[in-house]
């Protein structure tokens, strides 16, 4: 169980159309799966088209919370049944909880796909929310949420977020704050599964050792009850920028610069991640080679493009030493205004062979499919052939990189920063220093 921050869709990339099969139930509920005969497990799951930013005010971390509290207990089984009657056929049952997607997945033998179906029905139809479970495992995330904040390379994400939309429910903490973790009872999580756990909403999805038609019928007879229309769509994610620091006694200066991106629907969100890879991708790129290779001013840096369905953020992550960070910020930025400005035929065409390395390795395991599968049936009500994704990256140009990268460096910065910072220059100072980028 876990709160997840980062969702790269390059990564999504479901394989061979032709075994993907997809029905929609009478409550609107799909059911998307893959047969993969070679392969005696299976990997399923439920994965729902709500997370933190479905949320409403006062409601912060209750997703998380409701993720956490589903494993607690149920009117047919205790906690510890629901994990031995997984555990005892070999598999395993996890979930987690996401800016806009909740997932509950198991991982068994095929023959037990029907035990994982009955487990994961049960655990959302019929969970218990047991006052003295919700007290201990408001516990737990209290505990979470300080290990969270003792670790700076953390914490610096969540600041960015919250930075970068203003404080929207977009960019609010996933995990929430420990008033409105404590805040929750049985009656809030009630409100908020009948809220968005809705059948329009919901996608099961199944990959391995399965057969669609035996999956459908399962789901049919187990999932009934979710029906209703499909949940409000949650306030829009506007990107904003702006400055959040907090100056600690740590060894080094966590850093995250970031701009606007791309909503994952916008076809250009394929060209950042090609120009994120060069940049910030992989020991070739320039950061890397630049900041760590040749100055030595870094253990770890790295840039990423984040979309979500109606917005998307660009950011580059380093941390390096106070003595170093006056050396640091000005090669960070001048490797980021030359790769917008000029990227190479060469850097283009590595990144983009590395993207596609990365979906083909998708094809390789079947919670990665299922996943897969899931994320594409919510965002698009279809599986998006790989094909597809390949040929859109293929046909990236560099003129088309920059393009973007530069549209990209004229949106305001967000510096979110955890150290000895007091010398990092301000949103306002990066952007001046980026301005021969700023078209």
């Amino acid at each position: 169980m876990s709160a997840r921050r980062q969702e790269p869709e390059a990564a999504i990339t479901p394989p061979r159309p032709e075994a993907v099969r997809i029905t929609t139930l009478a409550n609107g509920l799909r059911v998307v799966t893959e047969t993969m005969p070679q392969l005696a497990t299976a990997s399923l799951g439920v994965w729902i088209g709500a997370g933190a930013r479905h949320e409403q005010d006062g409601e912060q971390g209750l997703a998380h919370l409701l993720e956490h509290m589903a494993f607690k207990g149920t009117r047919r089984r205790n906690a510890l049944q629901i994990v031995e009657e997984i555990e005892a056929v070999g598999g395993d049952l996890n979930a987690e909880t996401s800016v806009e997607r909740t997932s509950y997945y198991v991982r068994v033998l095929g023959e037990d796909v029907p035990l994982a179906l009955d487990i994961l029905a049960d655990i959302l139809t019929e969970p218990a929310f047991d006052k003295d479970e919700l007290r201990r495992e408001k516990g737990v995330i209290l505990q979470e949420i300080g290990a969270c904040e003792d670790t700076p390379d953390d914490v610096v994400f969540d600041m960015f977020m919250e930075t970068a939309y203003g404080g929207t429910p977009i960019g609010r903490r996933i995990l929430g704050t420990p008033r409105t973790v404590k805040a929750q009872t049985p009656a809030s999580m009630r409100t908020f599964l009948d809220r968005q756990y809705r059948g329009p909403d919901m996608v099961v999805a199944a990959a391995g050792a399965v057969d669609h038609d035996a999956v459908v019928e399962e789901v049919a007879r187990r999932f009934a009850g979710f029906a209703g229309s499909k949940s409000q769509a949650p306030t829009t994610g506007v990107y904003a920028g702006g400055d959040q620091r907090k100056v600690r006694q740590l060894e080094q200066a966590h850093m995250v610069l970031g701009f606007g991106g791309r909503s994952f629907y916008d076809p250009d969100h394929y060209t950042l991640h090609v120009f994120s890879n060069l940049l910030g991708g992989g020991m070739s790129s320039r950061l890397f080679q630049e900041i760590r290779e040749k100055r030595g001013l870094c253990y770890e840096i790295y840039s990423f493009h984040q979309p979500f369905s109606d917005t998307g953020t660009f950011a580059i992550y380093g941390g390096t030493g106070e003595s170093t960070l006056g050396e640091f910020v000005p090669v960070m930025l001048d490797c980021l205004r030359t790769a917008a400005e000029g990227p190479t035929e060469a850097e283009v065409a590595r990144a983009k062979a590395q993207i596609k390395v990365s979906l083909l390795m998708g094809l390789e395991s079947s919670a990665r499919r299922a996943e897969q599968m899931a994320r594409h049936v919510l965002a698009f009500d279809r599986v998006i052939p790989r094909e597809e994704i390949v040929a859109a990256i293929d046909a990236i140009t560099p003129a088309a990189v920059s393009r973007a990268a530069l549209q990209m460096l004229a949106t305001p910065p967000t510096v979110a920063a955890v150290g000895p910072v007091k010398r990092l220059p301000h949103a306002a100072g990066i952007a001046r220093m980026l301005g021969t980028a700023r078209h």
